[in-house]
């Protein structure tokens, strides 16, 4: 039976794919096809002849055994094989060929894909916004030929995606999915920002300066606690950057989400008190390092403050630290100085 085997090649070479795919591909395809056809034989392998063109299916019956007192049901023997090619089966081969070819070249395009994104896990990259009529739940963001996904739950709340619109996403994981490769990004990360201080704080690519710890409402405010690595180099001041270039850079990428940055310590009242910020405690009681509890003092006129609209400012000051933080009045713990108790 004839079939283009050269151009067949000649097709999947161009897409990276070498002749011992394409034939070990085809011949599976080509038999389990034959095994479809009527008074197909049980037993059936395919032969490509890439010279000619053509394939042959050799077939074999089944010939029966006598059973014997030692084997009562012996395995049938394979007769001679013999040439059990269709004589209609040309159009049905065509149409499994093409399959085959369409199914590896997919195959080749996902790969492709996979391969390129595998590397970009973890990263920030620019893509379009797309709308999908069929996926409202998600955001589609067109990064070159290839579609990630912006799922809901990755999304900012009160964000809003307009369609043509470009757009920093942080790639949370690429993925094998029943589709080809899925590429899911977030815009409410907390790494989100980390990557986005990078491209403007070339402290942090130099490792004069490293954020320590990020914790974020995404939407509302971000905490950041930096240190610095090398004598002389102010850690705050180089995420601010100069009249505030650099952190105002990166809140123009986040809207209307406020960033506040702290100096990290690995003291815990020291930490604590940063944490608070843009509240001043006058003192930190460690209660306990072993469950890392602790209460900060704050003035009256600065509680509120420190609390923050719907607590925030302490939630984000708790995640930040990984401490619970209890917060009371100076005021009435007049005199009481900052101590450590474990």
């Amino acid at each position: 039976m004839e079939l283009d085997l050269n151009a067949m090649h000649r097709l999947a070479a161009e897409q990276g794919i070498d002749a011992e795919t394409l034939d070990n591909a085809l011949t599976e395809a080509l038999r389990l096809a034959y095994m479809k056809t009527p008074h197909a034989a049980k037993h059936a392998r395919i032969e490509l002849d890439d010279r000619a063109g053509t394939f042959t299916v050799w077939a074999q019956d089944e010939i029966p055994v006598e059973p014997t007192e030692d084997d009562p049901h012996p395995a049938p023997k394979l007769g001679e094989e013999y040439d059990d090619t269709p004589r209609d089966f040309g159009r049905l081969a065509a149409a499994t060929a093409r399959q085959v070819i369409s199914q590896l070249f997919r195959k080749a395009e996902d790969d492709k894909i996979f391969g390129a994104f595998s590397g970009q896990r973890g990263k920030l990259i620019t893509g379009v916004v797309q709308q999908d009529a069929k996926d409202t739940a998600n955001v589609h963001i067109a990064v070159g030929d290839v579609e990630a996904i912006l799922p809901r739950r990755e999304q900012v709340p009160g964000e809003r995606y307009r369609h043509g619109e470009r757009l920093r996403v942080y790639v949370v994981n690429v993925a094998r999915g029943l589709k080809g490769p899925e590429i899911i990004v977030s815009r409410s990360h907390p790494e989100l920002v980390r990557r986005l201080f990078e491209r403007e704080v070339p402290e942090l690519n130099s490792g004069a300066v490293s954020i320590m710890a990020i914790a974020r409402e995404a939407g509302a405010r971000t905490k950041i606690a930096v240190r610095a690595n090398t004598e002389g180099v102010n850690p705050k001041g180089a995420l601010i950057g100069p009249g505030g270039a650099r952190v105002r850079a990166v809140m123009e990428n986040l809207g209307p989400e406020k960033i506040d940055i702290v100096d990290w310590s690995n003291d815990p009242a020291k930490f604590v008190a940063a944490a608070l910020s843009p509240a001043v405690a006058t003192g930190v009681k460690v209660i306990s390092e072993k469950n890392k509890t602790a209460i900060a003092f704050i003035h009256d006129d600065q509680l509120s403050l420190a609390i923050g609209k719907e607590g925030q400012n302490a939630r984000l000051a708790a995640k930040l630290t990984g401490w619970k933080i209890g917060i009371e009045s100076a005021e009435a713990h007049q005199g009481a100085p900052a101590e450590h108790e474990s």
